[in-house]
C-alpha cells in the first residue's frame, strides 16, 4: 500500500472534522462533507458542505454549499474560516427537488 495514498485519506478525515465558519457575516455553515476537486490540475477547486436536514431526513435537505477554494481564508486546527456570499448555495441533488410546504398540506 502506498503510504502516500494513507496520509492524503487521513488528511480529509481531518478536514471533514472542521467546522466551516462565514467571516463576512459569523454564520456557521456547517462541517466540510465533501471536496470537489478538478482532475485535470489535479487539485481540491471546492468544499462541500451538505444542506442541513429537514425533518430528520424525512423532508430532504436544504442545499449545499459549495465553497471555492479561493474563498477560504484559513485552515484552521478546529475550523475553516471562509469569505463567502450566501449566494454560494447550490442545490447538489442531495434532498428533494421540489419544495414541500405545510400550509398547503392544511388548506
Amino acid at each position: 500500500m502506498n503510504g502516500g495514498a494513507c496520509t492524503v485519506m487521513s488528511r480529509f478525515k481531518e478536514l471533514c472534522d472542521k467546522e466551516v465558519i462565514n467571516i463576512k457575516n459569523g454564520c456557521r455553515i456547517g462541517f466540510v462533507d465533501d471536496i470537489e476537486v478538478d482532475t485535470c490540475d489535479a487539485r481540491v477547486s471546492a468544499l462541500v458542505v451538505y444542506g442541513r436536514s429537514r425533518l430528520f431526513g424525512l423532508l430532504g435537505r436544504e442545499e449545499d454549499t459549495i465553497i471555492p477554494w479561493c474563498d477560504i481564508e484559513v485552515l484552521g486546527e478546529d475550523t475553516v474560516l471562509v469569505c463567502c456570499e450566501q449566494s454560494a448555495r447550490q442545490d447538489r441533488g442531495h434532498g428533494r427537488k421540489r419544495k414541500f410546504s405545510f400550509d398547503k398540506l392544511f388548506e
